[in-house]
């Protein structure tokens, strides 16, 4: 009862060990971010996934104005004094009637009435115009140290501190951007956004996270030079249609000019997978004002959740354990883009992972185990039993509990000539010394052919072929290692005359049948052997040997089963102990030895 605690004991603090330095391992990949471009890159497929299987209809309360390269040809005048042609833009929203107005066009930090007088008034008035109308948020950028750009004072002023916000859009490790946050600062510090001083203008509340790049097709645009001819016109009524109670966005569409990668198209103007910056600007917008924006597990929670995931490891390796586990993953899946439709990202590729790899670890440990085991057990029997009886015991189709059974083999017996009369005359330490010389050289003839050794009998030996492995021929593997044991022997014997030791001859009988194979014994001390008739027979006829002349003697049976070999010598019936005659074949080499 103690041993068997004891087993369980060790059993289970051998895999808590296990699961320690799994978990241990997991953790570094999961805080070093190994698996983060693996989460981005199933997000993006999830939402491709979710954009075909959901419906999430458009929704137009963001409109952008792009400054295209057909209306920059037709103003004909460079980007940097737009003044007038955005200063139209401001008088137009303010007839038009919008929600907010924001632009994406960054604005000079100087002036340029030097080029051309007036510039700044007419952009002036712009705002001027606007202001009573709807809130105006002024876009900025970065310079190189990472500060933003200062706009010209007089056009800071004049959108007064709220009314200006950074164009610049956080990118994830991949170079794509997905998400809205302000924390884009130097040690994750915020910085007023142009999106978010869009709402704070209405009112919106601010929250950061993944864009629903799912919902809806791919924004339309109105080009500025259409919107500034249905100013000149007096087309008030096609203005407050396109822009009435909705956030209007001015942004650059010109080629090369304000480009990032996205995974998803937001224009219908986006190709190879790029957008313009003010089409991100309008979908973080969209995100805020409809409330989607999707937020992302805290990082604890995640880690919690993965080590969760992780007791994967505790599952008993089963056939149905596989199954389980892939309907579980699938249904994680699953899950995982419910939760996106409702606003929740999880990490569910770490997930999925940790539940797999819980899974996988388990069962190579539990092999590495099973392999230390089998080491253990080959070294601690590997002179105790035959090679094949360890490879069954190591494969567990061969233990004690199992109940013997009824094989088909040949059995082979063989003895030292007078030995006992040779041990008499010699000190038994010297006795020993040749034994064991012997022994080792026939021993390694038996296990070279398959063979399985029974037992030491004095100096004689019992082996078996065909069991407990299955064997094509046994009756000539068999034959093939008597016959080894008789060259073995002349080696032997030349390493005597060399020593003037005894030369030694030996007899062998090999009988074909059926006989019992288990484990024989008590329950403290058995061994794996061979009982029956078969065993009884192969042992009569290597006594046969001894006034026959012939170093190998085989029954009847086990002749019928070596037709290709030459040599054997019809002895005619013989009486055998304890059975009726049979008819029994001598064989010996031209110069083995014999008795």
């Amino acid at each position: 009862m103690r041993s068997r605690f004891g087993a369980m004991f060790f059993a289970g603090w051998s895999l808590a060990r296990g699961w320690t330095v799994y978990v241990a391992a997991f953790a570094v990949l999961f805080w070093s971010g190994t698996f983060a471009r693996l989460e981005l890159s199933f997000l993006d497929q999830q939402f491709k996934w979710l954009s075909i299987i959901s419906s999430h209809p458009a929704v137009d309360d963001v409109v952008v104005v792009g400054l295209d390269e057909d209306s920059l040809k037709e103003f004909g005048v460079p980007i940097a004094v737009l003044h007038r042609q955005i200063g139209g833009f401001f008088e137009s929203m303010s007839t038009a009637g919008p929600k907010a107005v924001a632009i994406d066009v960054v604005l000079p930090g100087f002036t340029y009435d030097n080029f051309q007088p007036g510039l700044d008034a007419a952009l002036a008035r712009g705002i001027l115009s606007l202001r009573p109308v709807a809130p105006l948020v002024l876009g900025q950028t970065a310079n190189a140290d990472g500060r933003l750009r200062p706009l010209h004072p007089l056009f800071a002023n004049l959108a007064g501190p709220q009314g200006m916000g950074s164009v610049l859009v956080l990118e994830d490790l991949d170079g794509r951007v997905r998400r809205f946050d302000e924390r884009i600062g130097a040690n994750n510090q915020a910085v007023p956004s142009l999106p978010g001083q869009l709402a704070r203008s209405i009112q919106v509340p601010l929250r950061f996270g993944l864009m629903p790049l799912f919902r809806g097709a791919p924004a339309p645009y109105i080009p500025l030079r259409d919107v500034l001819a249905w100013k000149a016109k007096g087309d008030v009524d096609r203005l407050q249609k396109a822009f009435a109670g909705k956030v209007v966005l001015l942004g650059s569409l010109l080629n090369f000019d304000d480009q990032h990668q996205v995974p998803a198209p937001l224009a219908l103007s986006d190709v190879g997978g790029t957008t313009h910056g003010v089409f991100i600007l309008a979908a973080q917008m969209r995100g805020l004002l409809n409330g989607d924006l999707i937020r992302e597990l805290p990082v604890s929670a995640g880690f919690m959740l993965t080590l969760l995931c992780t007791l994967s490891w505790w599952i008993r390796p089963r056939k149905w354990v596989w199954p389980v586990a892939v309907m579980a993953m699938a249904g994680l899946a699953a899950s995982s883009m419910w939760l996106l439709t409702i606003g929740w990202a999880i990490p569910v590729v770490t997930l999925e992972l940790a539940l797999l790899s819980g899974l996988a670890g388990r069962l190579g440990w539990v092999a590495w185990q099973a392999a230390a085991e089998r080491r253990r057990l080959r070294i601690a029997f590997d002179g105790l039993v035959s090679p094949g009886v360890l490879k069954e015991i190591l494969s567990g189709r061969l233990h004690p509990q199992l109940a013997g059974e009824r094989r088909q083999v040949c059995v082979l017996f063989s003895d030292i000539r007078s030995f006992t009369t040779l041990s008499e005359h010699l000190p038994p330490e010297v006795v020993t010394e040749l034994l064991n010389r012997y022994f080792e050289r026939m021993v390694s003839c038996v296990h070279r052919h398959g063979g399985t050794l029974d037992k030491f009998i004095g100096d004689g030996i019992m082996a078996f072929f065909g069991a407990p492995s299955e064997a094509t021929s046994p009756c000539a593997d068999a034959f093939n290692a008597s016959a080894d044991m008789l060259t073995e022997l002349q080696a032997l014997n030349q390493e005597q005359r060399e020593h003037n030791g005894p030369q030694l001859a030996i007899g062998i009988g090999l009988h074909f049948g059926t006989a019992f194979l288990g484990y024989v014994g008590s329950k403290d001390r058995h061994e794996y052997s061979a009982i029956g008739d078969t065993v009884n027979s192969a042992a009569r006829l290597e006594g046969l040997t001894k006034d026959s002349g012939y170093s190998i003697i085989v029954s009847d049976t086990v002749r019928a089963l070596l037709p290709l070999v030459s040599g054997f010598t019809g002895l005619g019936k013989q009486a055998v102990k304890g059975r009726a005659a049979i008819d029994v074949f001598g064989w010996k080499p031209a110069d083995a030895a014999t008795g």
